[in-house]
């Protein structure tokens, strides 16, 4: 069924035949790798395209990608991505988190980007914490503005300064726990 190979013959061939290394045979477990001005450097992979979320999708859960998104129908949940497209017709409820996140539709919930640009089409009901933002004539934005120098990791402190919670180590006790339990009575 299987049969020797004529490369591993020790039977004498013609110069043609021979493997580029010389009189050596070629190693099967070992690619062969050409030398001097054959060698070509491999292309860098290309950027696949973004995954499109057609308007008749509707999703419910998290997303998460190191990749592109763009979104034309509804997502209920969180959504995590490098670059962020919200499309006319889709409609976020959850948190957005991204490196750029470009809206022209509809979310419901927090916007954290490094990049955040509202088109005149955007309608935000939700805080936005962005590096830097642009909101065109027209968008619509219900929520607050904060700018931080990384809003993508900044998550313990919001949430610490949302609960009320000091942000730092020397907290200080509540006027509630200081004062003494009153005393049952007999």
């Amino acid at each position: 069924m299987f049969s020797k190979s004529k490369i591993n013959d020790p039977s004498p061939r013609s110069d043609a035949a021979k493997p580029v290394g010389g009189d050596k045979p070629l190693d099967a477990s070992r690619p062969a790798v050409p030398t001097g001005t054959d060698f070509k450097a491999a292309a860098p992979k290309a950027k696949p395209p973004a995954s499109v979320l057609s308007s008749d999708l509707h999703v419910t859960g998290n997303m998460k990608t190191t990749g592109d998104i763009q979104v034309e129908g509804t997502v209920e949940g969180d959504i995590r991505a490098h670059l962020l497209t919200i499309g006319e017709t889709a409609t976020i409820k959850g948190e957005v988190i991204a490196d750029d996140v470009v809206i022209n539709g509809r979310i419901v919930g927090r916007v954290r980007g490094l990049k955040v640009r509202l088109t005149s089409t955007a309608r935000v009901e939700g805080d936005i914490i962005h590096k830097t933002i642009a909101i065109e004539s027209g968008a619509h934005f219900e929520g607050s503005v904060q700018r931080q120098d990384d809003p993508l990791n900044a998550k313990s402190k919001m949430a610490a300064a949302a609960s009320g919670q000091p942000t730092s180590s020397t907290a200080q006790p509540s006027p509630a726990a200081a004062q003494p339990a009153p005393k049952a009575e007999s």
